[in-house]
């Protein structure tokens, strides 16, 4: 066999190789997940669960808000505008692995000093249109390695999307769930504070009546006044919540005051509520996508640095056509043509690359153990929301029986009042009574929708109608 296909048939088998350790998985990073959540309340289902989780709570504004951020917010169109930046990088690594083809066009024109005894000098023209290429052998895999890491980094940016698109949709889902409930505080402190009119006027016909002093009015004149101090933080918190949903879903402060100025009820979580299993949390969490196509990308730099240690063979190629006159351009029997062949290996580094190789290692390592703490943490924070969720029903329940009680008791204070065998101070301290007991209730179900959209958000949903095309480049 003659050296030059033995040369070949070499480059070949080497061009099959690939250093550094192949990506199989995270599967031996972290430890299995258990067949259930611990803290599973005992009407939670363990059916898939939905992406549009929001839909649940029965509410059209809601819907139509979440709807709105996902498609406006700013923040998931500088994510979007990310991911398409990895994918042009992508693109521009796979280009980087054909040859390079370039052309050139040169005039010249010198006068060179003569070399004749009479010292005349010497023009010099020359005409030039020419080819180069380069084109570097991939021997050990480096370039393939490389192409590895691009493609994990694209799946990075696709990840850090869902993410957001998970966060910003329980947040507007809890900013609105924020804004019903003090639109209600608004509505019961009003109420409150006409109670604490009639009061006053109670006590006014009293103390003109002399049967009380008048110590009993200026403290009835005083819970007046303290009841109304405390309406206006509300009133501003209504306004807080109103423009955070307008920039959440990429509008002006006060463009979503149509909408939202008319109160609302608190929207309420179903009765069941599908939950589905550790499992289906770790491939819905977007952060945990995150830690795993970090650490693909980290594998894959082992290899690129591995790589690097091995001899590098590079090729150029150039095609000529010129001469001393514009004619020469194109007269074929002026062509000039070299090919030359480059090998480039550092020999003696002092252990450089080594130490590269084994850095790239030690940064495998940290991925491994960062896409485990993310997979423990996912499982954490998934069970302490649904414990949070259990309790917080549980609560529910007792407000809304302590409300029927303080009701019950104001009926009967009522009737007591219209026999009367209580006066009419009696029967409106029972229906301030009765208001802190509904103002309770109210707040109990606000903290049972919150923790609910905190299960959603544990659990990764919220993302996966993202009408974006999967990352196969």
């Amino acid at each position: 066999m003659r050296p030059s296909l033995l040369l070949v048939t070499a480059l070949l088998a080497l061009s099959g190789c690939t250093a550094g350790p192949d990506y199989v998985g995270p599967a031996a990073d972290a430890p299995p997940p258990p067949d259930r959540f611990v803290r599973a309340p005992a009407h939670a289902t363990p059916q898939a669960t939905a992406g549009s989780w929001w839909t649940e709570l029965g509410d059209p504004v809601l819907n139509a808000l979440v709807t709105r951020a996902l498609a406006g917010n700013p923040d998931l169109d500088a994510a979007a505008a990310r991911i398409r930046q990895a994918r042009a990088s992508l693109r521009e690594r796979r280009a980087k692995d054909l040859p390079a083809i370039n052309s050139s066009v040169i005039y010249a024109k010198a006068r060179l000093p003569g070399q004749e005894d009479d010292g005349g000098a010497t023009d010099l023209t020359l005409y030039n249109l020419g080819f180069d290429s380069s084109w570097e052998l991939d021997l050990f895999g480096g370039r393939r390695r490389s192409l590895e890491v691009s493609k994990a980094e694209v799946g990075t940016r696709e990840a850090n999307l869902a993410d957001a698109r998970v966060t910003l949709s329980a947040e507007v889902a809890q900013t609105y769930v924020d804004l019903r409930m003090s639109q209600d505080r608004v509505a019961r402190a009003e109420q409150s504070l006409a109670l604490h009119e009639q009061q006053i006027s109670f006590a006014r016909q009293r103390f003109e009546g002399g049967t009380v002093g008048r110590a009993v009015l200026l403290q009835a004149e005083k819970e007046r006044d303290e009841a109304r101090a405390q309406i206006a933080p509300v009133r501003a918190q209504v306004d807080a919540y109103k423009d955070k949903l307008a920039i959440l879903t990429g509008g002006l402060p006060g463009s979503l005051d149509p909408q939202l100025d008319a109160p609302g009820a608190i929207p309420l979580p179903p009765a069941q509520v599908a939950i589905g299993d550790p499992a289906t949390l770790l491939r819905h969490r977007p952060d945990i996508r995150v830690a795993e196509r970090t650490l693909a990308a980290q594998t894959a730099r082992i290899g690129v640095a591995e790589a690097a240690r091995f001899p590098r063979i590079s090729f150029l190629g150039l095609i000529g056509l010129g001469g001393a006159r514009p004619a020469n351009l194109f007269d074929f029997d002026d062509l000039t043509v070299a090919a030359v062949p480059r090998l480039s290996w550092s020999l003696l580094d002092f252990g450089a690359a080594r130490s590269r190789v084994q850095g790239a290692q030690a940064q495998r390592d940290e991925a491994a153990a960062q896409y485990r703490k993310a997979v423990l943490n996912a499982l954490a924070d998934a069970e302490a929301a649904l414990s949070r969720f259990g309790q917080s029903r549980g609560a529910l329940a007792d407000r809304a029986r302590a409300e029927r009680q303080a009701s019950a008791i104001t009926d009967l204070a009522q009737q007591r009042r219209e026999a009367g065998t209580i006066g009419a101070g009696d029967l409106l301290a029972a229906q301030q009574v009765s208001l802190a007991a509904t103002d309770a209730r109210q707040q109990a179900a606000a903290e049972t929708t919150s923790a609910f959209i905190a299960v959603q958000k544990s659990l990764g949903l919220g993302w996966e109608d993202t009408g974006a095309p999967p990352s196969n480049e």
